[in-house]
């Protein structure tokens, strides 16, 4: 079963959960700063004037960066490797078959295919198309964009799965629908499961019932914009007279349940979301009664067959002991429910050290370990009731590893990635206890022969150890003219490891850039106390950390300030929105994507309100210190600021594209050196598809590099 607390956050702020649909844009709920803001009219989605504004500063970004040969080349560049038929197709075993969901020039919104894993082994399998969403639209007269499948697993062994549950967001936003699909005869149920478009989600119960939480109505939905009731609906009932499984509060976060399938260990839970990293999981009984599992709302709570799993990010008192925060621990979880309290140790941090993420497969767990940021994986095996620890054998000792069970339920198989920024990925099929065979090579997009990575730490401000990955060329003169990128986040413990990227290798190393990640406070490179160290009112020990690798790769005369540009999403666009407004004097060129920027409305507009454990409510007292790191409000006509680049999409539900209108507007008011870009569709990943996101890279790295260069 999947770590219910987590499943229910997927669509995190970069990892954010969504608000309501955007279908008629209303604008954002009404607070007391909107009156005294003379930009607010810009929330106001999809109103004309808005849209004439967009569409006119658009157009003057284009004008700038779109039209030498130069970018129309970058971005011919970008579209191919998007496009490639060469990329490794990632799969889901579902039965017999091994499905990937594929977008290419020729399939720009996807289709859905299947294989076996018998073709899936050779250099060009052959695939059967189940899904050609493309075809769907055509047909439809819409603009579906892919959301996922939940395919329902029979009941008995041998059977093969024949109905699946999937998910269309219309241009890529948040909200979407879901339906009801036949694998046998792959074609849509008629008068199957539907539930209209709104945040939430359909998931099996059985054949015939499912559990639904979604937008009933007027009060259904969380003051964040999700569900806040979850029932339990019958095929062929009105959906009206589905029962409640659940009811939540308007100020919790996210309500949600699912069924556990796995054979012999069938449990119902659900999911009372408070707020990120705070929730309560019950068990749902035959009787439909709710168990509390009584353990601590930080933890994720993870079943799996017998055990119960919990990652802890508090220290727990538990039979006698203490467990610190970053730990792994787990007990039988029948005994758990029946008030025993008895707990091995599967992992424990060290300073150096966090756990990345788990995997079980159908005898063994797999760990998978951060160790000053570079992935180790080790093996645990739980046999009568204790657990022994091996090595994962055949590992590769170079970059970011990732590990995924195959099936859970049927095998000892995991599928196990390996990148790192110029090495391609590749896929392997590992069976635990034996060496990977390698499946997939990604191709290679760039020329990386002439550049090196290292690993640096800078030293905040506070004395704390950040570090940091750097790609320079080998031959770097150390004179400080480099044109250097800087990415970061630092929010939701997102750690940001070693990835191989066509799009970076082409727009910026091959060119001869030097590409920086900084792996600051509020992410979860060093476990739960890297990201609460920069949480709340410590929000600042962030953007001091990245301020520091910053002068760190200038002390280093790998770059100056005039060459020296950053960049960031999301959480990461508020990150360099603050740099921009608090270090204006330390960087030649910022880029702001899909940004939150105004903090004090932040929480009035879409899903911000769900972020309030991360940033702190501004309706309180706590907006004497949000204020510190809201940049909408530390902005200063009369300061000097490094020519700036805004990026966001109109469809994002998620964070409200607002927050980048009105900056852009406000600083372009101010005659500051500003661009903005907003794609009509694209959600919070800011593009639909590959061109349109073959686009937006291609602006961005043309902007930096005509900024940070001098050339």
């Amino acid at each position: 079963m999947p770590k219910l607390s987590q499943a229910c956050q997927t669509l995190m702020i970069s990892a954010g959960l969504a608000a309501a649909s955007m279908a008629g844009a209303a604008p954002a709920k009404e607070s007391p700063a909107v009156s005294a803001d003379p930009y607010a009219w810009l929330e106001d989605v999809t109103a004309d004037r808005s849209l004439d504004w967009v569409r006119a500063h658009n157009a003057q970004a284009e004008a700038e960066l779109a039209s030498t040969p130069q970018f129309k080349q970058l971005q011919s560049d970008i579209r191919a490797i998007l496009d490639s038929d060469a990329k490794i197709p990632g799969v889901e075993k579902i039965g017999e078959y091994y499905y990937n969901f594929w977008k290419d020039k020729q399939h720009e919104r996807g289709l859905w295919r299947r294989t076996t894993l018998a073709e899936y082994r050779k250099d060009k399998p052959q695939w059967e198309t189940v899904i050609d969403l493309d075809a769907l639209n055509q047909a439809e007269g819409e603009n579906w964009v892919w959301h996922g499948v939940d395919c329902l697993r029979p009941p008995l062994q041998n059977e093969k799965p024949t109905r699946c549950l999937i998910a269309l967001s219309r241009g890529g936003a948040d909200a979407d629908v879901t339906r009801e699909f036949d694998l046998s005869t792959k074609t849509w149920v008629k008068e199957g499961f539907f539930r209209d478009e709104a945040k939430g989600a359909l998931g099996w119960i059985d054949r015939d019932t499912v559990y639904v939480y979604t937008d009933f109505g007027a009060g259904s939905m969380t003051s964040s914009g999700y569900p806040r009731i979850v029932k339990e609906w019958k095929r062929g009932t009105p959906i009206e007279q589905a029962r409640v499984a659940y009811e939540g509060k308007p100020g919790d976060m996210y309500i949600a349940a699912l069924r556990d399938h796995t054979p012999g260990f069938e449990r119902d839970f659900v999911s009372r979301t408070l707020a990120f990293y705070n929730d309560e999981l019950y068990l749902r009984g035959a009787s439909v009664s709710l168990t509390k599992i009584d353990a601590p709302n930080s933890a994720n709570k993870s079943a799996h067959r017998e055990w119960l799993l919990l990652e802890l990010r508090e220290p727990y008192e538990a039979g006698g002991k203490t467990w610190p925060a970053g730990s792994l621990i787990a007990t039988n979880f029948d005994d758990f429910m029946a008030g025993k309290r008895e707990f091995t140790a599967l992992f424990t941090p060290s300073e150096r050290t966090s756990l990345s993420s788990y995997t079980w497969t159908k005898s063994h767990l797999v760990l998978n370990v951060l160790d000053d940021v570079k992935n180790r994986l080790s093996v645990l095996t739980p046999a009568s009731g204790e657990w022994t620890r091996s090595e994962f054998i055949g590992a590769p000792t170079f970059g970011t590893l990732a590990v995924s069970a195959v099936d859970p339920d049927e095998s000892d198989a995991v599928w196990l990635t390996a990148t790192d920024y110029l090495t391609p990925t590749t896929l392997s099929l590992a069976q635990i206890g034996a060496r990977p065979e390698v499946l997939k090579t990604m191709p290679v997009f760039f020329d990386a022969s002439k550049d090196v990575i290292e690993q640096h730490f800078a030293t905040s401000k506070d004395g704390t150890r950040v570090p940091y990955f750097l790609v320079r060329p080998k031959d770097l003169a150390l004179d400080g003219t480099a044109p250097t990128l800087l990415y970061g986040y630092g929010g939701f413990e997102i750690s940001l490891t070693p990835a191989y990227s066509g799009g970076v290798g082409k727009g910026w190393l091959e060119k001869g850039g030097v590409y920086a990640v900084a792996n600051i406070r509020g992410g979860g490179e060093y476990g739960p106390r890297w990201h609460q160290a920069a949480l709340k009112a410590n929000r600042h020990k962030a953007y001091e950390d990245f301020a520091a690798v910053a002068q760190d790769l200038i002390a280093r005369k790998v770059t100056s300030t005039q060459h020296l540009g950053i960049q960031g999403g999301s959480n990461g666009g508020l990150l360099t929105g603050n740099m921009l407004t608090q270090y204006p004097d330390l960087f030649g060129a910022v880029v702001v994507q899909v940004p939150l920027l105004d903090m004090k409305r932040y929480s009035h507009l879409l899903a911000g309100a769900s972020w309030m454990a991360e940033y702190g409510d501004p309706d309180t007292a706590d907006w004497d210190y949000i204020r510190t790191f809201s940049p909408y409000h530390l902005f200063d006509a009369k300061r000097a600021y490094p020519p700036t680049l805004f990026m966001t999409s109109t469809r994002d539900d998620r964070v409200h594209p607002g927050h980048a209108r009105k900056m852009a507007a406000k600083m372009l008011d101010a005659d500051k050196d500003v661009r903005y870009y907003e794609n009509i569709e694209g959600g919070h990943g800011g593009a639909a598809n590959n061109a349109q996101a073959a686009h937006m890279s291609a602006l961005a790295f043309t902007f930096l590099w005509n900024e940070l260069s001098g050339k």
